[in-house]
């Protein structure tokens, strides 16, 4: 391809990548110098044009030369005169000067030139231990995978790094290396380590084996004296909110069923034993209520990162699910049973006086439930209608579903206990009774649909998904906000998710802002090697790391003082 290359074997390999460009009808043709070069320890970037008359379009190219040496001494052949190999400024200035062209060969009568770019290439890094050697660790860690003790850690060199909590400004880490070599130190080599780390192990499971038997113990002891455990504060959530409202309806439910029940023992009407199974299950519903609430408001741990939330949406659905078989159910049975079986009704007298209390029991704890939606809907700047669509507070809604239901129930039964009074044929009765189920499938179908959709993660409103979004898109650092995901978590608790893109540029001066000028221009005027250059960027180019790092926690700290309800934030930086 190349005649001056064809001469003679050369010490030195070149690799020749090539481009396509443009035909050669639109070039002009032109002479140009012959072209060597090499390298030898220093970086040569020439542009030098090379005759073939075989190749008809090629561009911009790139050579790289390993030399078999080492030496740094091998060249290009000399040409068949003896002369020496062209210098880089003859080559350079070969274009003004007119030189000899190889013969070309029968059928070729234009020439094409062909240029070549001498560049080195930056060897790419291999990251080692250089590197890792600078990862972090912390003291926790440091004691529990290598064996260490606080005295132990004090000898080494602390480094302060901005802490991951709220709550603290910074914390101190140790470099890996230097903990290594501490353990390495206080344990003589790594297979007494190994050791002393398996045998710590094996302690912990002995007494983690032990505190399960003294629990096992203490439980016993519970159950046998009796749980003398102090009054927890927890306690205190059923005198106000929604604990308070489950509890009245616990108490006025339970007298209800226990003269409900009196009531159809007396008459032996389908509908008096429709309403007191109706006032059993709520009583059942409600109290699973209150264990929902007293779960909710338990502290996270290790295993529920978020809280326990959403056992109120459990125990309400659960509650759900209980009317429904429970109330609806045996409700169909009986109306069904009455009308294929009818029997005689007694004196219906003390079943009016019986659903005319219920209803004034069940009115009662109803306005508690809706004075106490309307108290919640007005703090969270929204209707009634909405708050209860929405299943904000799932155990308020529930008693609230639960008294309406038992209110409309008591007026359909003393209507159907009428008609049969008056008529004397028990199939109202019964059709009193079928009423009152289908009513209560119907409240139970409404709770499970909508603590199911508050248990798989529903969003918030539009209107504040969008507040949150522009508080962060209208601050300088930030370009865009992306894949914005913003759930109730149960109890007005949200968890706000988005991917952010932040302005470099931003983040750079801010950094630059706590720098002091000056000296890094005097650390860039000190850069002379390629070393020095490296070490210069990963410097700061760590600090700016930390820096957007700090930027992020300055966005969720934000975002949480301005909305309350926001107790979760996850920014991901795109």
């Amino acid at each position: 391809m190349f005649p001056s290359l064809a001469q003679r074997q050369w010490p030195v390999l070149y690799r020749v990548s090539w481009q396509h460009r443009a035909s050669l009808s639109q070039r002009s043709p032109r002479v140009p110098q012959l072209c060597y070069g090499w390298q030898s320890g220093s970086v040569h970037n020439l542009w030098c044009s090379l005759p073939d008359c075989r190749v008809a379009s090629l561009g911009l190219g790139q050579v790289q030369f390993y030399s078999t040496s080492g030496s740094g001494k091998d060249g290009p052949p000399n040409q068949g005169s003896g002369t020496d190999a062209p210098t880089a400024e003859n080559v350079l200035s070969g274009a003004a000067k007119p030189s000899p062209v190889s013969p070309a060969r029968p059928g070729l009568t234009k020439t094409e030139a062909i240029q070549v770019k001498v560049r080195a290439v930056l060897k790419k890094r291999e990251y080692g231990l250089k590197y890792t050697q600078n990862n972090f660790i912390t003291a926790v860690r440091a004691m529990n995978e290598f064996c260490l003790k606080p005295s132990d850690l004090e000898q080494l060199r602390k480094i302060r790094r901005r802490s991951p909590h709220d709550d603290t400004e910074a914390f101190t880490v140790f470099l890996r290396s230097d903990v290594e070599a501490k353990a390495l130190d206080v344990w003589g080599s790594h297979e007494a380590l190994t050791r002393e780390r398996n045998l710590r192990k094996e302690v912990e499971r002995e007494y983690e084996e032990s505190i399960f038997r003294n629990q096992q113990l203490l439980k016993e002891y519970k159950d046998f004296w009796g749980n003398t455990k102090p009054r927890s504060g927890k306690r205190g959530i059923f005198l106000q909110g929604p604990g308070k409202v489950v509890m009245v309806a616990i108490c006025i439910n339970g007298l209800n069923f226990f003269f409900k029940l009196l009531a159809w023992v007396y008459t032996g009407s389908a509908s008096m034993f429709s309403e007191a199974i109706h006032s059993l299950a709520d009583t059942c519903n409600q109290g699973l209520l209150a264990l929902g609430i007293s779960q909710s408001v338990r502290n996270p741990d290790a295993v529920h990162p978020y809280g326990f939330s959403n056992m109120r949406y459990i125990a309400s659905l659960i509650s759900g699910v209980g009317i429904f078989m429970m109330g609806a159910g045996l409700s169909w049975y009986h109306g069904i049973m009455g009308l294929l079986h009818p029997q005689p009704i007694e004196s219906l007298l003390w079943a009016y006086c019986i659903l005319a209390g219920s209803l004034v029991s069940e009115g009662a704890t109803l306005l508690v439930a809706i004075n106490e939606i309307k108290k919640s809907a007005h703090l969270h700047g929204v209707s009634f209608y909405e708050y209860v669509m929405q299943s904000r507070d799932p155990s308020t809604n529930v008693v609230l579903l639960e008294d309406a239901a038992a209110v409309l129930g008591v007026i359909m039964a003393s209507g159907c206990m009428g008609l049969t009074s008056l008529t004397g044929n028990p199939f109202y009765d019964s059709l009193g009774s079928l009423g009152v189920g289908t009513l209560l499938g119907t409240v139970s179908a409404f709770l499970i649909y909508t603590n199911t959709e508050a248990l798989l993660g529903r969003s918030i409103q539009a209107e504040h998904v969008q507040k949150l979004t522009e508080l962060l898109e209208n601050d300088p650092a930030v370009r865009a906000i992306h894949d914005v995901k913003a759930t109730d978590i149960g109890l007005s608790k949200v968890r706000f998710k988005a991917e952010v893109d932040f302005d470099g540029r931003v983040v750079t001066r801010s950094y630059l802002e706590k720098q002091d000028i000056d000296q890094i221009l005097s650390e860039i005027q000190q850069v002379k090697t390629p070393e020095e250059l490296e070490n210069f960027m990963l410097k700061h180019g760590e600090n700016i790391i930390d820096t957007l790092g700090a930027e992020v926690d300055r966005l969720e700290k934000e975002l949480k003082q301005r909305n309350p309800e926001v107790r979760h934030v996850d920014l991901e930086i795109l």
